[in-house]
């Protein structure tokens, strides 16, 4: 992104210089407005002084254990933003955070019991505020198919990333160097996740293999579709024959992917509140210091600064999705899946800032 746009989607003067308010400042809105609903919901639903504030608790829980989930997905969404318009990116912004919150924290979960229990939405509604014991029930039943739909997306996400001809910056030398080279065959990295998904479908139990695969297939399928549309989008700005659509290709990758990193935080919620208001709340808090944190990135250059900050993030999500698959078969505590990609990360970050000194200590006095 040149200056020009980074002006114009909303950096006052040197997006260096901005305050780290100026980006979280509609975050801690939320966080504010967020936590008064947690206690209003706690005395509402408990009418005692502990069960109010074991909700807040939970609430303040929920949103640290999403932030820490995303820390990779704020990264990657900063990679794509940065090619979006002005216009773009300020949508991704308004639209993008009533899809992740309500769409993604709210909805989806919805249809899922709608699906699962073959029941109407009003009802699954009903069913979330007045048996939220089995409403949380039903949503762990479904975790084989979210997890191989969403592992399968993430994996292909990460892995395109590595297999890429023209990537000319490695973290690990040795690895990716040959990884970029490996690419040169067509479509190796769907052979591996197709390997992969067999392999895993035929590790799980009886009744559950068709439905792991077919579930991976999809997230297969959408990563493909979106990766097409967004494409065909592209070549058609290029070309001039719409320009008003340029953005959208990258709008619907990020949201796709956006929900493909929530699928494990929404399930992994059930385990700390059966209450979906609740969890909504609380995911909904982390998902806007996410859009934050992405908007942040791009325009203080962050990526560009720390060359092996992006190198880390595609690294936790490879790594994600492979746990995504395991929890299919073993539960796997959510505080690691956050806490390993936290740590890649900031390893990437360190090596990055290794980098950098050697570079300024080379350079002439």
């Amino acid at each position: 992104m040149d200056d020009r746009q980074t002006r114009a989607a909303g950096a006052p003067g040197d997006a260096r210089s901005t305050s780290i308010f100026h980006y979280f400042k509609w975050a801690f809105v939320v966080t504010a407005v967020g936590l008064g609903l947690g206690l209003w919901l706690g005395w509402e639903s408990t009418g005692t002084l502990p069960g109010t504030l074991s909700i807040f608790f939970i609430v303040a829980v929920l949103a640290v254990l999403e932030i820490s989930l995303s820390f990779d997905n704020a990264i990657v969404n900063a990679n794509k933003l940065k090619t979006m318009t002005p216009k773009w990116q300020r949508r991704f912004l308004t639209w993008g955070i009533l899809i992740a919150v309500f769409g993604m924290r709210v909805i989806f979960p919805l249809l899922i019991v709608v699906v699962a229990a073959n029941i109407g939405p009003l009802a699954a509604l009903t069913l979330a505020a007045t048996e939220p014991a089995a409403y949380a029930e039903i949503m762990h039943e479904a975790h084989i198919p979210i997890a191989a739909f969403g592992g399968t997306f993430l994996m292909m996400v990460g892995l395109s990333f590595f297999f890429d001809e023209e990537k000319d910056v490695h973290w690990f030398g040795w690895l990716e160097s040959r990884l970029s080279r490996i690419a040169a065959i067509r479509s190796v990295e769907i052979t591996l996740v197709i390997a992969l998904m067999l392999i895993f479908s035929r590790l799980q139990g009886e009744g559950m293999r068709d439905v792991f695969l077919a579930s991976a297939i999809w997230g297969l399928a959408t990563f493909l579709v979106v990766e097409l549309v967004g494409a065909a989008l592209d070549a058609s700005q290029q070309t001039g024959r719409a320009a008003a659509s340029g953005g959208l290709g990258a709008f619907l990758y990020l949201e796709v992917l956006d929900a493909s990193f929530s699928f494990d935080g929404v399930i992994g919620a059930f385990a700390l509140s059966q209450n979906l208001f609740v969890i909504a709340i609380g995911l909904g808090i982390g998902a806007m210091y996410v859009r934050s944190m992405t908007i942040m990135l791009v325009e203080k250059g962050t990526l560009s600064e720390y060359r092996y900050l992006e190198h880390g993030a595609f690294y936790a999500i490879t790594a994600l999705s492979v746990v995504m698959y395991a929890q299919s078969l073993v539960h796997i505590p959510e505080v690691i899946t956050g806490l390993g990609g936290a740590v890649l990360i900031g390893v990437a970050w360190w090596s990055s800032v290794r980098v950098l000194k050697r570079e300024g200590a080379a350079q002439p006095a």
